[in-house]
């Protein structure tokens, strides 16, 4: 089997389970498993706390990455 072919069957599978089922009960457990990246561990925090400081460290690592997309690309 080539590697084309491999691709065209892994787009075929995709295509035909995005099909099957809402795509936010696919990537379910990948959200969850990106956002705890950002979770504060700290215990004892109000659950707003938790919410506002989960919220602003995911800010805060787009903005880099947002800063370290426009740096290359001006190079």
């Amino acid at each position: 089997m080539t590697s084309c072919d491999m691709a065209a069957r892994g787009k075929i599978g995709g295509f035909s389970r995005a099909a099957k089922y809402p795509s936010n009960t696919l990537t379910l457990e990948a959200r969850k498993g990106f956002m705890a990246r950002f979770e504060p561990q700290e215990p004892g925090l109000s659950q707003e706390e938790f919410q506002r400081r989960t919220e602003a460290s995911l800010k805060a690592h787009m903005a880099r990455l947002s800063r370290l997309s426009a740096l290359a690309r001006s190079k």
